[in-house]
């Protein structure tokens, strides 16, 4: 039986760009285009007529940005994931972006192959982020708002008991479930439903926002050096 593809909508304000991503994406066998996007108030539309699984979504737009977008496109019930696009790696729009609920981010001159790959993953539920780039994201965005930015996750987290803070920094330090399960003698079913509990306490989005608090709150600080 042939698995249901996944749905996918495009999202930028350069035809050109969104013609190269169609062209580039349309001959994976397992992904279908259901629409294009010029800017966040029309993905907001499309999204309720065509209910895509993933939408690839630009930063900078004219109107309404993809972050804003973003934010909007994940509060609504069975929302889909986002992937942003940008041009530069160490983008702070790129982490208020993942602040927002986006899972992951990629660059536009990434190779094809790895642009389908990070769709089929996020459709998947999987981080599309290595623990290296979001530690890079995170320092990128330290500055003068770290110590409220630090309170603040702090009283956050402290709802957690001491088990699902042990699995949220694990989650920071970028491990995937097995290596968590591994790490702190527990199955991978234990993680998962620790996880989501996590998600659920906090209310937050996906994993990619758990490792963002746990930073925040100084839990990684000595991942610094890695």
């Amino acid at each position: 039986m042939t698995a249901t593809p996944i749905r996918l909508l495009l999202v930028d304000d350069d035809p050109l760009v969104r013609a190269g991503l169609a062209l580039m994406i349309g001959g994976a066998e397992d992904i279908e285009i259901v629409g294009e996007a010029a800017d966040g108030a029309q993905a907001e539309d499309l999204v309720r007529r065509a209910r895509p699984d993933v939408v690839l979504m630009d930063i900078r737009m004219p109107s309404v940005d993809g972050i804003t977008a973003t934010r909007r496109l994940r509060a609504r019930p069975e929302a889909p994931q986002v992937v942003v696009l940008t041009t530069f790696h160490a983008d702070e729009q790129v982490l208020h972006a993942l602040r927002a609920g986006a899972a992951g981010f990629v660059l536009k001159d990434t190779p094809p192959a790895e642009i389908v790959d990070a769709v089929r993953r996020v459709a998947a539920g999987e981080p599309v982020l290595s623990p290296a780039v979001t530690r890079q994201l995170m320092r990128h965005a330290a500055g003068s708002a770290a110590d409220s930015r630090r309170t603040r996750a702090r009283e956050r987290l402290a709802v957690l008991n001491d088990r699902e803070r042990e699995v949220a920094v694990a989650v920071g330090r970028g491990l995937a479930n097995a290596g968590i399960a591994a790490e702190l003698f527990m199955s991978v079913a234990t993680v998962k439903a620790h996880v989501s509990r996590i998600l659920a306490k906090l209310g937050l989005d996906n994993r990619v926002q758990i490792a963002l608090l746990a930073y925040d709150a100084g839990l990684l600080d000595g991942e610094a050096g890695h």
